[in-house]
């Protein structure tokens, strides 16, 4: 067992994977850590130094890792964005949320009332709360006919739908607490940063532990980068000097935030993570990221699609510069944060994720069910994934691909409810980083076993994926009684 020593008030305590969440949460308010979750846009698993790039310079992401623990097997909930981000605020697939795609603006999918997030569950134990950066979790942003923000446990937020627009660049389209915060001078890294750091300064209840959720727009596109940022990266090709750049511009505002934490000598007594939505986004016009040794890129539910950096530094708990290959989800951020916190999961509901507490010891995660993906919209024939230990089974579909777009169209929810798996090839990752060769035939009893284990999690998920309601679309989600509620809110938190 470990004894803490904090900076300000020394508590002697055992880890608190070892505590029932009853026991945690008796403990004094300075003994739970502060927490901090730092997500990027389609940063890829090959794009760090400090998982084997070469090219890029993050010296500020690469400095964490050497002081904290690095997770080689890290998955997003999601190869997109949205759904990614649903499944990591509420512990659950995101088919069981709604989300089976990014949400377009005015989109009618989002994150309702009725789901509770893993910060509505802090706030209740007694977090301070603060989201900044990118939101996606709606269509109807900043608007009374869904859901926001506060509506999801964030006291302070300073958001924006989806991307910063019209790029990273000066951006016009940041809301804070409800009210449109209208042009600003500069780059999205350093403004999500800034509203971070005065807000941990300022803006807090010092009296409590905090959450904060930094999502940062970068490298999505439309990228922008400073000129301090592309001239680390002198090209003939402007796209590749300004996404490269981009990922230094990140590196920077992650810097900004960790800095923070030293300065308010709050370092000590938080659990950072860092990680990313999904894998690079390799377009056309920024085909510059890389997934390392993964297949694919983001939209794959291949490793390349989904397999992510992630860095968890808690000192006292993770040991400078170790590895950790445990497979880790997006989805067990619910869980594992809720034990740190000592809050009570809810009971009501199917929880897919695991607390991960027991991989900064060491230790194996007891899981009940296999890592699950699905994306019926995804790049290749592949279109669910499960994984258990090192053994992989991905999926095709027996229904034609829907036309490329954001959001649920209508008619779509037909071809989810009756699509059927087909083609299900079987791959050892620890063999086989690269998903390249078929190992089911060689062992019938693994395949035998895992085949019958996923359909019968897709069986359940696609029962219980929500349909988006024809009185939905419109966007009328309980209007004369949402629109009270968003007023007060916008007004309490002026």
């Amino acid at each position: 067992m470990k004894v803490l020593q904090f900076a300000v008030v020394v508590v002697v305590f055992l880890g608190p994977s070892r505590f029932s969440p009853e026991a945690w949460a008796e403990a004094t308010t300075s003994a739970r850590p502060n927490i901090l979750v730092i997500l990027a846009d389609d940063l890829g698993y090959g794009d760090l130094g400090c998982y084997g790039g070469s090219e890029l310079k993050t010296p500020r992401i690469d400095a964490f890792a050497a002081a904290g623990l690095k997770l080689t097997d890290c998955y997003a909930a999601h190869p997109n964005c949205s759904p990614s981000r649903a499944g990591m605020m509420t512990g659950r697939t995101p088919f069981r949320v709604g989300i089976y795609n990014w949400i377009p603006m005015y989109s009618p999918m989002h994150v309702k009332r009725s789901e509770i997030t893993v910060a509505t569950l802090l706030r209740n134990s007694g977090y301070d709360t603060c989201h900044v950066g990118k939101w996606h979790l709606n269509g109807d942003f900043n608007m009374p006919t869904q859901s926001q923000p506060w509506d999801h446990g964030f006291n302070h937020w300073f958001s924006t739908q989806n991307n910063a627009l019209p790029s990273h660049r000066n951006p016009n389209n940041f809301v804070r607490n409800g009210q449109p915060v209208g042009p600003l001078t500069g780059y999205s890294a350093q403004l999500v940063a800034a509203e971070g750091q005065a807000w941990l300064r300022s803006g807090r209840n010092t009296n409590q532990p905090f959450f904060m959720f930094a999502c940062f727009h970068e490298p999505h596109e439309p990228i922008a980068s400073a000129k301090q940022f592309t001239d680390l990266y002198p090209s003939d090709d402007p796209s590749y000097s300004a996404h490269h750049g981009n990922i230094s511009q990140l590196d920077a505002g992650v810097g900004a935030l960790l800095d923070c934490l030293e300065e308010l000598k709050l370092a000590e007594n938080t659990f950072v993570f860092v990680t990313s939505d999904n894998d690079p986004a390799i377009t056309g016009i920024h085909p510059h990221g890389s997934a390392g040794p993964l297949r694919d890129r983001k939209g794959a539910i291949y490793d390349g699609g989904i397999r992510v950096p992630g860095i968890i530094r808690w000192p006292g708990h993770t040991r400078q510069g170790t590895t950790s290959a445990e497979p880790i989800s997006g989805l067990d951020v619910l869980p594992t944060l809720c034990e740190l916190a000592g809050a009570k999961l809810p009971n009501d509901r199917v929880l897919d994720g695991t607390s991960f507490l027991p991989a900064l010891e060491g230790e194996k995660i007891l899981r009940q069910r296999p890592l699950y993906w699905q994306f019926n919209r995804a790049r290749a024939d592949a279109k669910v994934a499960i994984r258990d230990g090192d053994w992989k089974l991905v999926a095709s579909l027996n229904t034609p691909d829907p036309k490329p777009s954001g959001g649920i169209p209508a008619g779509e929810m037909q071809l989810i409810k009756m699509a059927a798996l087909t083609n299900l090839p079987l791959y050892n990752l620890r063999s086989d980083i690269a998903e390249a060769i078929d190992v089911a035939a060689d062992n019938e009893a693994m395949f035998i076993a895992m085949s019958a284990t996923m359909r019968e999690l897709y069986r359940e998920v696609q029962s219980a994926a929500r349909h988006w309601a024809k009185w939905e679309w419109p966007r009328y989600e309980s209007k004369l009684i949402q629109w009270p509620i968003y007023w007060l809110n916008r007004e309490k938190n002026k």
